[in-house]
């Protein structure tokens, strides 16, 4: 049998390694929508944190869906997955963000290994270190856990084991793409140019916004959302809490990432340059959408590239 024949009868197969990221993610929705209207769809997803839903989303049939509550967002409406009352797990309403899943990336009933594609969820052992796979099982517990950030989102209770962001040890899954089977890997890197950038734009907030926090949050719960969505300390003071873990979050996974794709490169790297957004700025999805939309068509002659044999 020729190589030519071999190829036939056994396709090379797609993945797409969706990084972690933050409100960075949702170029991801951005990234997904220009591949598929170029023809280019992913036999193998795999996500990490952010990277998860929006691929759960994706892989469930609801990315649409997703999309239109986030580009209908507010500042206000991401405020209100804060507890004005801070537990000690987290800061993130826990029981809103869980119907948060349900609605947009999957029902409690539809399980991964359900759905049309292979799919893989990054999640982190908090009592060791070690990463986690998730191929079974609830999709939109498993996207929990892969996005338990600490410090806002409580630690999942999974496998007996306790569980966190999968930012912190495979921030971009090239390595899980080519596990679940993957020939070529398309990876999406949120946090290439983060180091070093400051977020200088500030974000406008509208009068019914304002209206609404006075009306739903206490003075400490806008306290700290200023500093959550803010990041703009003058150069002479110390920075803040949240500054400053946000950006140890990203020195951390800036470098695991680049020792992770210098050790297994993926085909292609898209990275928008998304350095303008605040890690928790969800609400400014429309930009991250366009820029996820743009890097595709500038690399797409890369893709085609890649991708042409298969």
């Amino acid at each position: 049998m020729s190589l030519s024949d071999h190829n036939r009868r056994h396709p090379k197969k797609i993945g797409l390694a969706l990084g972690s990221g933050a409100s960075r993610g949702w170029s991801h929705i951005g990234i997904i929508k220009a591949l598929l209207k170029e023809g280019i769809e992913p036999d193998i997803v795999c996500g990490t944190s952010v990277g998860a839903m929006i691929g759960g989303s994706y892989l469930a049939g609801n990315l649409e869906k997703l999309e239109n509550w986030v580009l209908g967002s507010t500042r206000t409406d991401v405020l209100k997955f804060f507890k004005v009352k801070f537990s000690q797990s987290g800061f993130v309403d826990n029981e809103r963000m869980i119907g948060f899943l349900h609605d947009y990336v999957a029902p409690k009933e539809v399980h991964i290994q359900d759905l049309p594609r292979r799919f893989a969820a990054v999640s982190t052992i908090l009592e060791n270190g070690r990463e986690a796979w998730f191929q079974e099982g609830e999709l939109a517990e498993a996207v929990r856990a892969s996005m338990a950030l600490p410090g806002l989102f409580p630690a999942v209770r999974k496998d007996h084991r306790w569980m966190v962001d999968g930012g912190l040890v495979n921030p971009v899954p090239v390595t899980t793409c080519r596990a679940l089977g993957a020939d070529i890997v398309i990876a999406v890197n949120l946090n290439s140019d983060i180091i070093g950038k400051r977020n200088s734009k500030k974000p406008e907030t509208t009068a019914n916004e304002k209206k609404g926090v006075l009306q739903n949050l206490k003075q400490t719960t806008r306290e700290y959302s200023s500093s959550i969505f803010t990041e703009r300390e003058r150069q002479d003071e110390a920075p803040g809490l949240i500054t400053a873990i946000t950006n140890s979050i990203n020195i951390v996974q800036d470098r695991i990432t680049r020792s992770r794709l210098a050790g297994d490169p993926a085909e292609v790297v898209i990275s928008p340059r998304l350095a303008h957004i605040g890690m928790l700025e969800f609400h400014r999805a429309s930009e991250a959408i366009e820029e996820g939309e743009n890097c595709v068509q500038k690399q797409l002659a890369e893709i085609r590239r890649v991708t042409a044999n298969i």
